[in-house]
This record gives structure tokens, sequence and C-alpha cells, in this order.
């Protein structure tokens, strides 16, 4: 039986000066699927020989063949072009001649042409490939990944307590929560630099955008400095500042925002009071 939007190995029945047909396994000829030449890529193919082709639905729903695999297989998740915008949806790149449709229902967040996103391809109820950016429910729970590792991935969605949800490489399941990233992100961004903290019982993979806790305490100092200094020695923040405001300003939690400030109190660069923090 011929596995559609996979690969299948299939005996090569008549020649064509146009192409090959191939074997579509039913006992029917009018089943038979056609292999263009310019999708060959194999030289000296006979009749009777068995290759290796991709096999799916054309335009007029015909079933064709192809030596030339595609970026993704159905039921497989791969980060992807999108090449085009439209009403009923948009168009990705798999590495076939047509592009294939992520219906509009399936379009979960806005993608913009020429930027890559994590899909995940299906056979559609006309029998064609289509795609989705609903890729949670397809991304494996059993990475190598380890903590203290480093990795990049996608947003894919956020929970109601703001934990993102993210795709990391195009495979595996990750969360970050929300005190884990102290910048503005959304669905579609692509995060580089993550960091492995936890592994979850279920598998999920805990990351978090910070660095180690001592690279971000110096980071930290270095910007409380440079934003005195460009301020005339005074900013209106201090250890009792809202933390939402620090997030935005500093990129940083308010634990650590004071923290830092201890510290650079007990050196002798800074005094707090009320109204703010002034440099020494």
């Amino acid at each position: 039986m011929v596995n559609f939007g996979r690969a299948n190995k299939l005996k090569v029945l008549r020649e064509k000066e146009y192409g090959l047909f191939l074997d579509g396994q039913t006992g029917n000829t009018n089943d038979d699927i056609f292999l263009h030449k310019k999708n060959i890529i194999s030289k000296d193919i006979k009749i009777g020989d068995e290759i290796e082709v991709f096999v799916y639905r054309d335009s007029q729903k015909r079933l064709v063949a192809s030596e030339k695999m595609p970026l993704a297989c159905e039921d497989e998740v791969a980060i992807l072009r999108v090449c085009d915008n439209t009403d009923i949806g948009c168009f990705i790149d798999i590495g076939l001649e047509r592009d294939v449709l992520v219906p509009f229902r399936e379009k979960k967040y806005p993608v913009f042409i020429d930027q890559y996103y994590p899909f995940y391809v299906y056979i559609d109820k006309t029998g064609r490939l289509a795609a989705t950016t609903d890729v949670e429910p397809h991304l494996s729970l059993d990475s190598n990944l380890q903590q203290g590792d480093i990795c990049s991935g996608y947003v894919i969605g956020f929970q109601t307590n703001g934990t993102a949800l993210i795709c990391i490489e195009g495979a595996y399941l990750g969360i970050i929560l929300k005190e884990e990233y102290y910048t503005r992100i959304k669905e579609g961004d692509k995060l580089e630099n993550l960091r492995v903290i936890k592994i979850y019982e279920d598998g999920r993979v805990g990351l978090t955008t910070r660095s180690e806790r001592r690279y971000e305490i110096d980071n930290l100092e270095k910007r409380i400095i440079s934003y005195l200094e460009g301020n005339d020695g005074f900013m209106r923040f201090n250890d009792k500042s809202d933390p939402e405001e620090l997030r935005i300003v500093f990129n940083t939690s308010k634990k650590n925002f004071k923290r830092t400030l201890g510290t650079m109190m007990k050196n002798k660069l800074i005094v707090q009071d009320e109204e703010g923090t002034r440099l020494i």
C-alpha cells in the first residue's frame, strides 16, 4: 500500500518520453503513479527497478511522485519558510515544486513572508499536503538535553499564567516560566542561547533566557552604572521600585535588582534613599 505524504519504494512499470509510471499497488493501471522526468534524480532507471520516491497529490488531486525528498513529510514538524500570505492562508516551501497551504484557521499567529517558523505537516480531507502552526501536540518529550545545555527555539504559544511554550530545534517541547524572561516575546519569535535549567517529569524542557547568576549580576551592574551616568548620576529607581518597571527598564527581576544594588552600596559605588539612587 502506498503511503501518501511519505517516502515509498515503488516499481517502475513503464516509461514515456515525459517520465515514468510507477506501481500504485492496487492492481489497477489507472492508479499508477506518475514520476515526471524533471523530478528524476537517479540515472539509468530500468523497467522493473524499485526506486524510492515521495508520493503526494498535485493541484488536480492526482497522485504524483518525486525522487526529490521534501523538507518535511506528513506527520512531521520542521522549520520552514513562508512564501506567501493570502486571504485563505499562507503558503510554505517544503522543497517540492508546489508550495503547501497553511489554511487560515491553522495559522494560530501572524507569520511573515521569507521568515521561518515551525510547522506540522499533515494530509487534509482532500488527500493533499497541508500544514499548521499548531505544533505543540506533535513535539517530542524525549530530548537528550541536560541541565546547563544551550539551545535555540521558537515561541509557539503562551499559557494563561504567562509561561511561554517553545519548540526547541524543531523537535522538542520546552517552556519558559514568566519569571525566566524579561523582554517582550511573542509567538513566532526565534530565541537564541536558551539555557536548560530543568527537565520536568513529563519530559518538558525548562528553559531560561537569563545568563548564569554571576554573569547576570555583573551585566546588571554595568547597565545600572550606564543608566546613572546617562542621567547625571541619578535614577528614580531603588530597592522599593515596582517589579514591572524594573523588568521593562533593566530587563531583570526585583530580586536581582535589589541584590545588585546591595553589592554596589557595599562597594561604595552608590547610595540610595527614598527619592532613588545616586552615584558616589
